[in-house]
């Protein structure tokens, strides 16, 4: 995963602030926590840029996460989330980066994670088509 990014090329953000139980016995955000918000933060992209035919019509479901985690925070700390959709559609899937990072810029958490559209009526995996893929490419 690379660290070099330009501030300007992230689609989405959204702060995460860690609460008491959000926090494990060592004094800092559980990694099923940062895995909870990598979703999150997925998610709520799709519901930002996706039209609204495109959200009733389709859902995602994770197939890979691969996660670096390199910093943390504690409880009332707050960690800016960026994400973006990376690389081409492959079919029904569409790779997706992730970053947390503190108030400083420093990356506390980076995943590079591989999500499968499916047709939310037959369960089945849909293509994901120019025209799906079309609002993630175009926040420059």
């Amino acid at each position: 995963m690379s660290d070099e990014t330009s501030e300007n090329s992230w689609a989405f953000e959204r702060d995460y602030t860690a609460s008491p139980e959000h926090i494990d016995e060592l004094g800092h955000v559980n990694n099923a926590e940062w895995v909870r918000w990598i979703q999150d933060i997925a998610v709520s992209h799709w519901h930002a840029v996706a039209p609204e035919e495109h959200r009733e019509r389709y859902i995602w479901v994770v197939t890979r996460h691969e996660i670096d985690y390199r910093g943390n925070i504690k409880a009332g700390e707050t960690a800016h989330g960026r994400t973006r959709v990376h690389g081409e559609p492959k079919g029904a899937q569409f790779g997706r980066e992730v970053q947390f990072v503190d108030d400083a810029g420093k990356v506390l958490v980076a995943a590079v994670t591989r999500w499968a559209m499916l047709d939310r009526e037959t369960m089945r995996p849909a293509r994901i088509t120019a025209e799906i893929a079309a609002p993630f490419r175009d926040f420059t």
